[in-house]
């Protein structure tokens, strides 16, 4: 979920929120959020203007600083590299230039009075030069990744017990871990996809000491329990939502955004370009789009539209179709969101100290399809979204003569922070592919 705050009596959410995901078997999960690959160091963190610091692990006292302190928000912190030489580029470049030099600008309350208006400021990888930043923080991190690795492939003096059965290995680590995949069916992947090897089996021992099952990561009162518990529950594995574990595997270093768990369903082999892909198997995953009012979810837009409209009276399709403009559709339901989360009625804003209590508020007084002033909605705030996984907005779209008046009216066209396609553009183009080649050659 997201970081909530309260400042002046105003609900505030610093990150968007997340719902939970839905696994294909139907239970319930917690949801993943993408690798922290910071590990557990002493590194500080400096405030970009003034002499405020905090630990690494304290991050997001730091980030809330920036917001309520300084009105600067920056995008996709959890795929910076190195946070803390990033925050001090950013604290020598500031004392340079001026910040709105670098960063886009957020007017809040735009259509309201003045004295209400407040500017915050977006750090995002739009800027070529924080983009550049990025990438050369990622090429770093992974330069020492892959010596390191480099150094533990060579390694002669490995010597470690099996945490199974103990016992003695020396050598190479790879002895161990194949044993223990062969022998005990614990595997943590190829010995090739990990790095920090020793500080993962401490890790792991050190679980195991406490009498605590790696993957449900329950305690027992004793090791034989625990034995037991694991080897008939089939939990001689870890857990994948740990993310404990992600600066263990090469890969969370080598692309943007990808977990460490799908390092164990693949290949540690290059795979070569192949013209004739067979796409005969490929299925897509369901949307699992939520409703605005209650935690129902459905696989297809049209069956959360007519849940929606159903159980709440709530004709989403006909606001719509009234709303022909994109951007005022997802600002809309992005606003709805956000005061749905806030307990607070969208239609007359009284607020209240539950989500249940609104919920029959809005019924009792019919104001489920009941909108406020547009001017109350229709701020730049509701660009981003409340939850960054919200399948509704995906739905959203209006007409080509609509989008090519868009394309004719630049002044309407908002600031995106997380721009989905330049992010992949930026996988795609980075130095880091071509470092990876290069290094697989050279290994």
């Amino acid at each position: 979920t997201g970081f909530v705050f309260n400042n002046d009596n105003q609900d505030s959410i610093l990150e968007p929120l997340c719902f939970p995901e839905q696994p294909a078997d139907g239970a319930g999960a917690p949801s993943v959020q993408g690798p922290s690959l910071q590990g557990p160091g002493t590194e500080l963190l400096v405030c970009l203007f003034c002499p405020e610091s905090v630990s690494l692990q304290q991050k997001d006292v730091l980030l809330k600083h920036l917001l309520l302190e300084h009105k600067l928000v920056i995008a996709d912190v959890k795929l910076i590299a190195d946070l803390s030489k990033y925050m001090l580029y950013w604290k020598g470049r500031f004392l340079e230039q001026p910040v709105t030099d670098f960063c886009s600008v957020i007017k809040t309350n735009s259509t309201g009075p003045v004295e209400k208006q407040e500017d915050y400021f977006l750090l995002c990888d739009v800027l070529p030069e924080d983009r550049i930043l990025r990438e050369r923080l990622q090429q770093k991190r992974l330069e020492e990744v892959l010596e390191q690795q480099q150094v533990e492939r060579d390694d002669g003096s490995f010597h470690r017990l099996c945490m199974f059965c103990s016992e003695e290995f020396a050598g190479n680590r790879s002895s161990l871990l194949n044993h223990m995949a062969r022998e005990h069916s614990f595997s943590i992947g190829l010995p090739d996809n990990i790095v920090y090897c020793n500080q993962f089996l401490d890790t792991l021992q050190r679980k195991l000491d406490n009498l605590q099952c790696l993957y449900c990561e329950k305690t027992f009162r004793d090791k034989t329990t625990l034995k037991d518990h694991m080897r008939k529950k089939a939990h001689r594995r870890i857990n994948a939502s740990n993310h404990e574990y992600d600066r263990f595997y090469v890969i969370n270093y080598l692309e943007l955004g990808k977990t460490w768990e799908e390092v164990q369903s693949e290949d540690d082999r290059e795979l070569a370009d192949d013209e004739d892909d067979d796409w005969s198997d490929w299925q897509a995953h369901p949307v699992s789009a939520v409703c605005l009012f209650c935690e129902h979810q459905s696989e297809t837009m049209e069956q959360i539209y007519t849940h929606m409209k159903e159980a709440h009276g709530f004709d989403l399709h006909k606001l719509r179709t009234e709303l022909s403009k994109f951007y005022q559709q997802v600002k809309l339901v992005n606003f709805i969101r956000r005061q749905i989360h806030q307990s607070r009625c969208y239609g007359c804003q009284e607020k209240f100290d539950s989500r249940d209590a609104v919920l029959r508020h809005i019924a009792a007084e019919g104001h489920m399809m009941k909108l406020p002033d547009v001017s109350t909605w229709n701020q730049p705030q509701y660009y981003f979204p409340t939850y960054e996984n919200d399948a509704l907005l995906c739905t959203l779209s209006d007409s080509d003569e609509e989008e090519s008046d868009e394309t004719n009216h630049g002044e309407d066209v908002p600031v995106i922070a997380e721009d989905i396609s330049n992010l992949r553009a930026l996988k795609q183009s980075s130095v880091l592919n071509q470092l990876l080649k290069n290094r697989g050659s050279c290994s």
